[in-house]
């Protein structure tokens, strides 16, 4: 437990607000090349701080087993979002009070990181190759993170046969959910272009807030799906509505909103771009979309019931496979090969005192030590 525990301070102390660069990925060096891995940083990304072309470090490290041997990888994420304030401790000290480590990255997703670098310490070379995933850009853009790390695999021919995400996937307590999909993503921005005017003389303006209003009456009321087997319905919700009229008497030029659409796999980002293009283009409007990331399955296997047995043997707890939630960086290494999310509790993610149980690092350590084992054999 003090080994796990200890890797784990060490990745949290070094402040890693997305996009991470430089002191986390010396740490994660630091632990990895002693076990055997072959250790490959970069960075991509050539635009200024604070854009999403902002620069991101990514790692991929590996440890080869023997020739023809199956090939494992551990994926996740070093940047966290910023702590914000009123913190009991400062959230980059990680500090133990009680039976708790308290820091930012405690469950989201250092303390995973860190049972896997303790788990692997634990699966023999000859067992078969292992590798890690690790981008600094999973909470933020997402642009040159994962998928850069994609792009370099392909590159030097490096093909995990299953991989799983450390999210934190638990909910109640360690163990009782894992990730088998998620739903896709996709932000719409809306935008209404009318002339402007004095309210007293509308014949000579354009107003385009009614034409924005019917417009997002009707994407409101849309039905997407009823849900499927292992997906809950898509929803589309409305989350931004922008006039920035100062003048009580003026017409306004121009209304701006904005859309976000969580889908199934019944839909692509594509098809709810362009119905909902036409939607737009119907009240003389314009529609730009900015796809996230697809939905994906994993559809309940071998891959989960591997999971489902370390679960098991350490906590006596069946997970349940489940594709709620948000998006993950799962979203693009799907298309590399099978993709299961499991990790520790989700309570306290993205919190104030974000915290994980010291008991629950130990037992996550062993379970990823299974996991790997069981899926190399």
């Amino acid at each position: 437990m003090t080994e796990v525990l200890d890797l784990a301070k060490r990745l949290m102390g070094a402040e890693s607000v997305t996009p991470a660069t430089g002191s986390v990925f010396d740490e994660m060096e630091a632990l990895l090349a002693p076990l055997g891995f072959e250790v490959h940083r970069f960075t991509r990304g050539d635009g200024e701080e604070g854009t999403p072309e902002a620069p991101v470090e990514n790692l991929f490290a590996i440890r080869k087993g023997p020739e023809g041997s199956k090939h494992f990888a551990f994926a996740g994420h070093l940047d966290v979002v910023p702590p914000g304030g009123g913190w009991a401790s400062d959230a980059f000290a990680p500090e133990v009070r009680g039976e708790l480590l308290y820091g930012r990255g405690a469950v989201d997703m250092k303390g995973a990181i860190a049972c896997m670098v303790e788990a692997v310490k634990h699966v023999p070379q000859d067992a078969g190759t292992i590798s890690f995933i690790i981008t600094g850009d999973e909470e933020g853009p997402a642009l040159h993170g994962t998928r850069a790390l994609i792009d370099f695999m392909r590159e030097h021919g490096h093909q995990p046969d299953l991989c799983l995400v450390g999210e934190p996937t638990s909910v109640n307590r360690l163990g009782d959910m894992m990730k088998i999909g998620r739903r896709g993503s996709v932000n719409i921005w809306l935008e209404v272009e009318g002339m402007q005017g004095h309210v007293a003389y509308p014949h000579l303006a354009d107003n385009p807030i009614p034409k924005l209003v019917a417009m997002l009456a009707e994407l409101d009321a849309l039905v997407l799906d009823e849900g499927t087997d292992w997906f809950q319905p898509s929803n589309l919700e409305i989350t931004d509505l922008e006039v920035g009229n100062m003048a009580h008497n003026v017409i306004p030029a121009k209304a701006e909103a904005r859309i976000s659409i969580r889908f199934n796999d019944q839909h692509s980002g594509a098809s709810l771009s362009e119905k909902v293009g036409a939607i737009a283009e119907r009240h003389g409007g314009v529609a730009k979309p900015i796809i996230s990331g697809e939905p994906f399955l994993t559809p309940p296997g071998e891959f989960s019931d591997i999971i489902a047995r370390a679960v098991k043997a350490e906590t006596g707890v069946d997970p349940e496979p489940s594709t709620t939630g948000g998006t993950s960086d799962a979203r693009f290494l799907r298309a590399v090969c099978p993709v299961i999310e499991f990790g520790l509790v989700n309570a306290t993610m993205h919190k104030r005192d974000e915290a994980v149980a010291i008991e629950d690092l130990s037992t996550l350590s062993r379970i990823y030590t299974a996991i790997a084992k069981d899926a190399l054999a």
